[in-house]
């Protein structure tokens, strides 16, 4: 399958407290994300930049984006590869350098804990995880590193 795919997302700041953008800390980072059909997501602003840590940041979603498109891929080259995976966690990492009002990624590190079901599938699942990263649309979509520190176990063993 090739072509252009859209994803089309709303953004709803919920933040006024009634006086507006008067002031930088007169104001809530509070918002909603909306995509057609799914329940609205809770966001905000890291508790750093003055945001509720009880709600997403974006560099939260980022690394999450980051890991969940990784988990996708890898499933899928697993199947091709003849892998069958039971298990996959992932304890993800993401590193941003602020510098002065901005600032950028500098990498992120996966971590994940692939559990595959016989002891022959280790070393195809394990290479199954340069294909997933190649595969990776939003990985791909980075000006960062995206490194991968995955742990292969086996079913009877986990």
């Amino acid at each position: 399958m090739t072509g252009a795919h859209e994803y089309r997302i709303g953004i709803e700041w919920t933040g006024n407290r009634g006086t507006g953008t008067s002031g930088y800390r007169t104001y809530g980072r509070e918002l909603l994300i909306h995509a057609d059909g799914k329940p609205p997501l809770e966001g905000s602003a890291d508790p750093t930049f003055h945001g509720n840590a009880e709600r997403w940041n974006p560099e939260e979603l980022l690394v999450a984006a980051l890991s969940q498109c990784h988990m996708l891929s890898y499933l899928h080259m697993a199947v091709r590869a003849g892998v069958v995976v039971t298990d996959y966690t992932d304890a993800a990492t993401g590193i941003m350098q602020q510098e002065g009002l901005g600032g950028a990624f500098t990498s992120v590190t996966l971590r994940p804990r692939v559990v595959v079901a016989e002891a022959s599938m280790v070393d195809a699942a394990r290479a199954a995880h340069a294909d997933a990263r190649d595969a990776c649309f939003i990985a791909n979509s980075v000006n960062f590193p995206v490194h991968h520190e995955p742990e292969i176990l086996v079913a009877a063993d986990a």
